[in-house]
């Protein structure tokens, strides 16, 4: 479902910095703008008032009154296409595009697209450091860095190499990526999604048209049905067979390796755990898709010390090592780090969670927190509800902040102990967003004494 541009009548659903980069493309591009958003305060409702005072705007509700004669929705990836409003647009046959649509229909560069639950962030920034390593230009763009129309207009890269979420991906049609990949799916957005499988179904749109699907073969209900007849690379946390990236063991060491050759032993890695091996597997086989040298690619490995707020060490304070997971806005994401710091902890380890858990299944907390973890404090939310998965498995507190949070567990710590925040839950009850809960758990943190 593409959608015309030039001298159409045109309402932006949605305002924030992806609402703000369309209604500038679309103004640029000729078309008839209005704007609408549910919020009466949206963010970037003063740059569009300097910028395009012109342009009507409707705050308060989603509506299109300003525009007797719609030609088509451009929706932010904040707005659920199951709101009243835009099915009722759908229904009268309205097209319904986002941005990553419209950058679609103009991009001339190749395009490395990426999603998954877990690691979209890292693996999109470990492969635009690559294809960068290799002597070319990247745009990493979209769900990370500018939004894709504006870095469509910023710059002229001989890759784009886009992070995309399931969001992002329900109102893209013409998205024709040189590789994409879904690195995993676990439980996550389900108070927008109907079940686990119209999430997953939302992912899988990134395969549609692409020239080389990566694959995780250890998740081969992610893309058996829909690219079993492509030729594919894939990596795996196992043995891998000829043409697939994985681990092998080799004279009691663990390699990274593709088929039966050994790339690089994962202790040269600054990350440990199988979700990071599982990322620097992904990075490679986009990048061996895409001709990437071997060499210049594992010395981006070898380099790589991982991202803000993804277990991010953060200080040694009374005895303890406390870790910032902010970005564990999903029950996988929380057990993936768990499960990398449990086995490093000298002593104990204590855990921050909560928040609003999106309806999410969450009784998959309780084997790594009975394995690897001696309390935890819960806070926002959906305390409540995680409180339920660990009770009787091991203590708990609740707590109403992060700030008291990090109190509490300062006057437990001992040394050799480790604090790890890692909510399983989105930050949006309580904070702006992942980086800002991340923020004042540092902060806070680092306020206490040594």
């Amino acid at each position: 479902m593409g959608i015309e541009v030039k001298g159409r009548n045109l309402l932006v659903v949605g305002l924030g910095s992806t609402g703000l980069s369309c209604l500038r493309y679309l103004k640029n591009h000729s078309a008839s703008v209005a704007v609408t958003d549910s919020r009466l305060n949206p963010p970037g409702l003063e740059t569009l008032k300097q910028e395009f005072p012109e342009v009507p705007v409707i705050l308060g509700r989603l509506s299109a009154e300003l525009m007797p004669h719609l030609d088509g929705l451009v929706l932010s990836p904040g707005i659920s296409c199951q709101q009243p409003f835009i099915q009722g647009c759908k229904n009268r046959g309205i097209p319904i595009v986002g941005d990553i649509e419209l950058f679609s229909l103009a991009q001339t560069a190749p395009v490395l697209a990426i999603t998954g639950s877990n690691g979209k962030t890292t693996v999109t920034t470990l492969v635009g450091r690559m294809v960068q390593e290799a002597g070319f230009c990247a745009s990493v763009c979209g769900n990370i860095g500018w939004p894709v129309l504006e870095a469509l207009t910023r710059s002229h890269p001989d890759y784009f190499v886009l992070e995309l979420s399931s969001f992002q991906l329900e109102t893209t049609y013409s998205l024709r990526p040189k590789v994409a990949v879904v690195l995993n799916i676990s439980s996550d957005h389900m108070d927008r999604y109907d079940s686990l499988e119209h999430y997953l179904a939302a992912k899988q749109r990134i395969y549609q048209g692409c020239d080389i699907p990566v694959v995780n073969l250890d998740e081969a209900e992610i893309w058996k049905s829909l690219v079993g007849r492509k030729e594919c690379i894939g990596f795996t946390l196992k043995a891998p067979q000829k043409g697939q990236f994985g681990l092998r063991v080799f004279k009691n060491s663990l390699f990274l390796s593709f088929g039966e050759e050994h790339l690089l032993k994962t202790s040269e890695l600054r990350l440990q755990g199988k979700h990071h091996f599982q990322n620097a597997l992904a990075s490679l086989s986009i990048g061996i898709g895409i001709g990437l040298p071997m060499e210049s690619m594992l010395a981006v490995l070898k380099n790589f010390s991982g991202m803000p707020h993804r277990c991010e060490f953060i200080a040694k304070r009374k005895g303890a090592v406390w870790y910032n997971d902010s970005k564990g806005t999903n029950v996988g994401a929380t057990i993936a780090a768990i499960e990398t710091l449990g086995p490093q902890v000298i002593r104990r380890m204590f855990l921050i969670a909560g928040g609003d858990a999106k309806s999410a299944e969450l009784s998959g907390l309780r084997r790594p927190i009975s394995q690897w973890v001696f309390q935890v404090c819960l806070l926002g939310k959906d305390a409540e509800a995680i409180a339920a998965v660990v009770k009787g498995v091991i203590p708990y507190v609740l707590v109403n902040s992060l700030q008291e949070a990090v109190l509490f567990f300062a006057e437990q710590v001992q040394e050799g102990d480790c604090v790890l925040l890692s909510p399983a839950c989105s930050s949006l009850d309580m904070f702006r967003n992942y980086e800002h809960r991340g923020r004042v758990f540092s902060d806070a943190v680092r306020c206490l004494p040594s």
